[in-house]
């Protein structure tokens, strides 16, 4: 009975703490048609504290949806062009000798904000995509000897062009694990192209004004790691999981050669905290298996990885994950 009260109140709390929801949800589709999709996973981002990756083919409004959501929130933006000459010190931040002074100073790069845009990520060698690294997992950067913490909320979304492969570097396993959420954005219906042609040709895109201070988010995120999980919930997560490390004990053997490694503790993790995202953006204080099925696509897709085989037989991580989540079973 205690805990029925306690998730009651935690409804209460939610349902004053995402009021804010609604504005930036709705000043994002000012700007954005469609794309719901992609709207939601920026802002289970925003509320777990995971960077996001973007792919999609240009013209999408990836970029134009993580500018928006920058502008709706109050706080700092910097966007950083990934191009093959890039040096890591372009992204964080160098030291420069004072003649003035006699000393070296530090000059911090564009890392240095709130929400950092990389766009075309692939774009850069691994040397300048290892430089992001630190700045994503420990939320610091270290220039010369010094070391110094990011602002927070931080947040790195990037984007990538599916399509070119000339001049384009892979992201290495490591940092593709470092993103929480990869999200593939396909075409708008043919409905929705009418209407983002009309809006383009009538007056240009409408100015958005920030409708949440960095405050509120922070305050936003200590409610969601509140949000309730129950040990069902937890098992079925790990199941998931393990099913794309050992497929064959969940009557799953046709997969085991079309899978070379599964999601790490990491993919677990990350499932959690977008589940309980999930459950606050539907202003719940607990989460349902809905939850863990709307975002596991997002999550899974760029950690398991594929054999030649599944590759000759063109399968897919997609196909992998529906299978695995249709097998397991549901609480």
């Amino acid at each position: 009975m205690a805990e029925a009260i306690d998730i009651r109140e935690l409804n209460i709390r939610i349902e004053q703490q995402s009021a804010f929801l609604t504005n930036l949800i709705q000043g994002m589709n000012q700007v954005i048609v469609g794309q719901k999709h992609l709207v939601d996973s920026l802002l289970i981002g925003l509320l777990s504290d995971g960077h996001i990756l973007l792919e999609g083919v240009p013209g999408l409004a990836k970029t134009l949806a993580i500018k928006t959501l920058s502008q709706l929130v109050d706080a700092e933006y910097s966007r950083i062009q990934f191009t093959p000459d890039l040096l890591p010190a372009d992204v964080i931040g160098t030291m420069i000798y004072s003649q003035k002074d006699e000393k070296f100073l530090v000059k911090k790069g564009p890392v240095f904000a709130n929400f950092v845009l990389a766009d075309e990520i692939n774009r850069a060698p691994a040397k300048v995509q290892s430089a992001l690294l630190e700045s994503m997992q420990e939320h610091q950067v270290t220039i010369g000897s010094d070391t110094f913490s990011l602002p927070k909320p931080f947040l790195v979304m990037a984007t990538q062009n599916p399509i070119e492969q000339e001049g384009t570097y892979p992201l290495p396993e490591a940092q593709v694990d470092r993103f929480m959420l990869k999200v593939v954005i396909d075409y708008p219906s043919i409905e929705e192209e009418k209407l983002i042609i009309r809006e383009n040709l009538q007056s240009g895109l409408p100015q958005v004004k920030p409708v949440v201070s960095s405050e509120e988010i922070l305050k936003a995120r200590d409610v969601v790691r509140q949000v309730y999980i129950d040990e069902k919930i937890e098992q079925y997560i790990a199941d998931i999981v393990f099913a794309t490390r050992y497929p064959d004990r969940y009557g799953l053997a046709d997969m085991k050669d079309l899978i070379s490694f599964g999601g790490s503790p990491r993919a677990s993790i990350n499932l959690a905290k977008a589940a309980r995202a999930y459950a606050f953006i539907k202003r719940r204080g607990y989460v349902v298996p809905e939850d863990v099925r709307a975002v596991a696509h997002d999550v899974l897709r760029h950690r398991i990885g594929l054999s030649y085989e599944a590759e000759a037989m063109n399968v897919t991580s997609e196909e992998l994950i529906s299978k695995i989540i249709n097998k397991v079973e549901v609480p």
